[in-house]
């Protein structure tokens, strides 16, 4: 059985009390489950998937396999996130399919993301943070938001540093999808729940 949303919402807020991180994981949701519905897969089980992606994130920020990839012998290469969510979720009985995905988000778990859905979770990931980060300094948020403005605010190195590009293109070319139809399906999922992400606006 798949958790429902509302349970999943529970865990999230159980453990994230960060509201960038809560309005990232809830962004990445709405991208899933646009992304299901326009594969007319499971959009709970997709939503779920994006709304749990990072909820272990705040509370084991730094993965000990990091370290284990520098050469540090006694580090252990499950501990840190997204492995220690992947242990919360089991002791839920989560279904194996909800774990699978989430793990496969992270480059260094060593799971493949062999279904759409979890290469749409890794597609959809650092996308999204980018384009939270430009909504932010736009007075209307979404409404001038366009695939143009994301791809010249792509090629700006320091702006949103910390995102990866390498990632988002990465995700891109395993998802196989048109780059600008991608863009826009992810500004337009972030739109859909401008209330929720930016409630004063």
């Amino acid at each position: 059985m798949i958790p429902n949303r509302d349970e999943a919402w529970k865990l999230l807020a159980e453990y994230v009390q960060s509201e960038s991180l809560r309005k990232h994981c809830l962004s990445v949701e709405a991208a899933m489950r646009a992304y299901a519905k326009k594969y007319s897969e499971d959009e709970e089980l997709w939503g779920i998937c994006g709304l749990l992606h990072d909820f272990d994130y705040e509370k084991y920020p730094v993965p000990a396999v990091a370290e284990a990839m520098a050469g540090k012998p006694d580090a252990d290469a499950r501990t840190g996130h997204p492995f220690e969510g992947e242990k919360i979720l089991r002791e839920k009985e989560y279904p194996e399919e909800v774990m699978r995905i989430i793990l496969g988000h992270a480059l260094y778990s060593g799971v493949p993301r062999d279904t759409n859905a979890a290469k749409c979770l890794f597609a959809v990931d650092e996308l999204c943070g980018f384009v939270m980060a430009i909504a932010h300094m736009k007075p209307d948020k979404f409404a001038s938001l366009n695939v143009q403005s994301v791809e010249k605010r792509l090629k700006e190195k320091r702006f949103a540093a910390k995102v990866s590009r390498e990632d988002i293109e990465q995700g891109i070319a395993e998802l196989g999808v048109n780059r600008a139809e991608h863009i826009q399906l992810v500004i337009d999922a972030m739109a859909g729940i401008k209330e929720v992400l930016f409630p004063l606006t």
